[in-house]
Order: structure tokens, then C-alpha cells, then sequence
């Protein structure tokens, strides 16, 4: 359903998702991969008509002047779509998340003990832009028996519309209720949406850091996600400076408004004076703007970086650039200015990886790769419903990991807690099954 509702009829909708989920994690493994299937092949058939609605929000977001980054976020091209669509696709051959027995143990002859994974329930997406987060977070919302409530931003209105639209008409031939999935299309919407923990119970919000910031604030539900990107690179003075020179390019210039882009670029100080004017030479190639500190300015004419810059998530061609005398001051700076996002180190020093990849704190760490590997696709999770810098689990790229939570199933022959206290207590068994 395509709703513009009061409070009131949200809640009826939450309601009534909340019911579509519960049927939707009783389904078996292989209807809900056949409703995933079902969806891929309707996106393929109605691409033309997806990347046309696209296009109508692209041309109506640049009249309004919509920013570089969001701008970038929202476009969905043709390739990006078949990437995403072939991520769906990649959710069908992923594991069942739901079932599986972590714990099976005998506490006594006849008693049974067995934790098991099960569906969170409802979860509430609330997304900027990226139309593709829309599909890939449904397919893994489905494949581990979740339900979703989707608002995305106005300036997607269109995409989201279109794709919600034609995933329903998909479902409608499958077991899975299209109830399961619904979209909410006014802002007015989203606080209404933050007070239903009744109803929901994951909010997963993507896009800026003030949007993020925004969601974590004002809502009792668990929030899933990250609110800031601000990545860093570390070249080593043990560094193989072509390779260096290839994972900085990469890790700012494939796709600077992902979170996984670096911001900022620290070079030891032993190298500074032959990497600096071979790095700036490749990053001026790609329209990178340079901001550096005082070391740096004594070997590149650029813009002086400041305190703010540091914690400044760009997501455009900008980086800032900071010169340190050791790995231990690198590494203190990305733990006093990092987002707890990725962070990487380029180095031939065994030791040195080891203590950098040990000691930063984030969800993910990085040596002599590019920080753009941070993504559940190219995890192999088949997609992601977001990346989460919180040290509680679930942490990095969700998958569907992160989209299920256990139960503990206890069975027995007539058991009573009575028969385990007092003087005469018998004992548990214990016994791993």
C-alpha cells in the first residue's frame, strides 16, 4: 500500500504489516526465495519504466537544487539498477537466516532446551534518496521473514512509488502477503512513525548524518545505523607508494558520496616529501579539492585544513590531508575524529598492519584495500539494509544477520521448577545435545 496518512490510519497500517509479519516468518524457505525471485523478475520487466520515474525526480530534485551528494545518491541508472536487481537475486541463494539452532541441550532427561533464530518483526526504513536501498532492504526484509514499513525522502517520491508498486503486484502471485510491504510518502509521517514501537520494531534510517542524528533522537524503537562517514587512509612509511597512490584514488574517487569514502588522508612524515606531490598530481586528475595541515602546506600550495575539517563528512571530491610523525598519532586521530566507519592502512609492515588493524576503533579495518570494500554486496551478504558503527552487535554492513533475532523453545514431559529446589533438589543435566 501507497499511503498519505493521519497518525490514526498509520497505526491501522502498522497494525495490520504487523500481521502480515507474523504470517510472513511461518512461510517456508522456499516461498519466501519464490516471492524474491518474483520481484527480481518484475523489476526487470518494468525497468524502463523505474529508471523513467528516476529520471522525473532527478530532473524536479536539480530545479530545486538539490546538492551534489544527494544528487548522486538519488540517480538510478541502469547499471545500478541491474547491480541491485542482481543482488536480489543473490538474497535467493543466500542461507535461511531463520531456524537455525544455536543452542540444543538436555537440562533434564525429557527437557529440552533449544534457542532458535527467529524474524525481528516489523521494520520501519527511512531513507534519503538511494531508491536501490528501497529494493535491497525488502529483499532481505523478506528473506528473513520481515515485514517493512518504507518513507522515503520526497525527492525519490516518484522511484519509491513506482518500485513499491510493482513489488506488490509481485507478491500479489506468491505466498507472501503484500501487506508485508508498505510506503509511507509525507515527513509528517515519520515522527508519527517513531512513536509505534507498538508496531515496529527496528527503525533502519539511511542518508546524511543530521538525518540519522535526527531518527536516533527522537525514538524509543532500536535504531540501526550509522549517522556519520568519516573515513580514514593511513599511508605507512613502510608503504608501496604506487599501491598507496591506487587505494587513495579509489577509496575517494569511485564513488565519493558513499559513507566509505575517505575524508581524510594521513601520510607519515618519512614520506610525505615524495608522496604528497605524487598523490596530489593523481587526486588534481580526478577534480579532488586538497585541504592540508602546516606540514603539508610546506609541500603543496592548498587550501589550509582546520579543526572542523577533520570531522567533516565531505561525501564529495574534498579531502583533507594531515601529515604524522608516527603510526600511534595516526591511529589517535582516527580515534578522536573517525565515525567508528572504516578506516584502512597501507603498509608493508606486517607489524605496523597488526597494530593499526588492533587498535582503531571501528566497525571495519582495512590493510592494503581500498575503505569502498565496506558494502554487504561486496561482503556477500547479497545486499545490506545499512551500516552500523555501534559496538553492540550488529556491526559493519547488515545483512541478514542483523535481521533476526532467537527465541528460546523449551519442551518437556510434564516438568515442574519444583522438582529443582529445595532440600531434595534434583539436579540438571546439562548435557549439549
Amino acid at each position: 500500500m501507497i499511503v498519505n496518512s493521519s497518525s490514526l490510519l498509520l497505526k491501522e497500517i502498522a497494525e495490520k504489516t504487523s500481521q502480515a509479519a507474523r504470517k510472513l516468518g511461518g512461510l517456508s524457505t522456499d516461498d519466501r526465495n519464490q516471492a524474491i525471485e518474483a520481484i527480481a523478475q518484475a523489476l526487470e520487466t518494468a525497468s524502463a519504466d523505474i529508471i523513467k520515474a528516476n529520471e522525473l525526480d532527478c530532473e524536479l530534485a536539480e530545479k530545486e537544487g538539490i546538492s551534489k551528494p544527494l544528487y548522486n545518491r538519488l540517480k538510478l541508472g541502469e547499471t545500478k539498477l541491474k547491480a541491485t536487481i542482481k543482488g536480489v537475486r543473490d538474497v535467493v541463494n543466500l542461507a535461511d537466516p531463520l531456524g537455525h539452532i544455536s543452542i540444543h541441550r538436555e537440562l533434564d532427561e525429557g527437557l529440552i532446551l533449544k534457542r532458535v533464530s527467529c524474524p525481528l518483526g516489523v521494520l520501519g526504513i527511512i531513507f534519503e534518496a538511494r531508491p536501490e536501498a528501497l529494493i535491497q532492504i525488502t529483499s532481505l526484509a523478506i528473506k528473513s521473514g520481515n515485514a517493512v514499513i518504507l518513507k522515503g525522502g520526497k525527492e525519490a517520491i516518484n522511484s519509491c512509488q513506482t518500485l513499491v508498486k510493482i513489488i506488490r503486484e509481485a507478491l500479489k502471485n506468491t505466498k507472501v502477503d503484500p501487506d508485508t510491504v508498505q510506503l509511507l510518502t509525507t515527513r509528517e509521517e515519520i515522527r508519527n512513525l517513531l512513536v509505534l514501537d507498538e508496531y515496529i520494531d527496528l527503525i533502519i534510517p539511511r542518508g546524511s548524518n543530521e538525518f540519522v542524528r535526527f531518527i536516533q533522537q527522537n525514538t524509543n524503537i532500536p535504531v540501526l545505523g550509522h549517522a556519520d562517514g568519516i573515513c580514514h587512509l593511513y599511508i605507512d612509511k613502510q608503504a608501496d607508494l604506487e599501491t598507496a597512490t591506487s587505494i587513495t584514488v579509489d577509496s575517494k574517487t569511485q564513488y565519493p558520496a558513499a559513507c566509505n569514502a575517505i575524508e581524510t588522508l594521513l601520510i607519515h612524515q618519512d614520506i610525505a616529501a615524495e608522496f604528497l606531490p605524487k598523490i596530489a598530481e593523481a587526486l588534481n586528475s580526478h577534480q579532488v579539492k586538497l585541504k592540508g595541515d602546516k606540514l603539508t602546506q610546506n609541500y603543496l600550495n592548498i587550501e589550509a585544513a582546520t579543526e572542523e575539517d577533520w570531522k567533516t563528512e565531505y561525501s564529495d571530491l574534498i579531502l583533507s590531508i594531515k601529515v604524522v610523525d608516527s603510526l600511534e598519532v595516526a591511529i589517535n586521530h582516527i580515534n578522536t575524529y573517525g565515525s567508528k566507519h572504516t578506516d584502512a592502512i597501507v603498509t608493508e609492515d606486517r607489524n605496523s598492519a597488526e597494530t593499526f588493524m588492533n587498535q582503531v576503533d571501528a566497525a571495519g579495518v582495512y590493510h592494503n584495500c581500498s575503505t569502498r570494500f565496506a558494502d554487504g554486496f561486496r561482503y556477500g551478504f547479497g545486499a545490506e539494509v545499512g551500516i552500523s558503527t555501534q559496538k553492540m552487535p550488529p556491526r559493519g554492513p547488515v545483512g541478514l544477520e542483523g535481521l533476526v533475532t532467537y527465541k528460546y523453545q523449551v519442551t518437556g514431559k510434564g516438568h515442574i521448577a519444583a522438582t529443582y529446589s529445595g532440600d531434595n533438589a534434583k539436579a540438571f543435566t546439562h548435557k549439549d545435545v
